[in-house]
């Protein structure tokens, strides 16, 4: 269990602290949503977990197998729906991994990336596309 704080500061703003660590992050509104977009949105944030946890998960397989991920990355485009209430429609996330990652191990970091906590939470109407390519 994690416990979470959030404190509403006014102006659409708020501020988010993770309690065992301490760090925070600030959020606001989006401009399409009242907003003036000065940080990440709520849904931001999920896009940003998202990509975060793929790449954490591929990780935690990666070193068991003694494989550097060392400089991957992850970028992923959020698009929000309307129809029938305002929610993420599509969070499309592209992988980008060192073409020294062998071959043949390609394929199982590819499964772990799609089995990550936040990839199976999803909302099975929300598209969440992962894209793989070693440079």
């Amino acid at each position: 269990m994690v416990k979470m704080q959030v404190i509403y500061s006014g102006g659409l703003h708020c501020e988010l602290t993770h309690e065992p660590s301490g760090s925070r992050i600030e959020t606001d509104a989006p401009k399409d949503n009242m907003g003036k977009g000065e940080r990440f949105s709520p849904t931001d944030l999920v896009g940003a977990a998202l990509a975060s946890c793929v790449l954490t998960t591929m990780a935690i397989v990666a070193e068991r197998d003694h494989i550097s991920l060392l400089g991957a990355t992850a970028s992923v485009v959020k698009e929000m729906v309307t129809t029938p209430t305002r929610r993420i429609g599509s969070l499309a996330v592209e992988v980008t991994l060192p073409n020294t990652v062998p071959v043949e191990s390609r394929a199982k970091l590819e499964r772990a990336a799609h089995l990550c906590p936040v990839h199976q939470s999803l909302h099975p109407d929300v598209q969440a596309p992962l894209v793989f390519s070693y440079v």
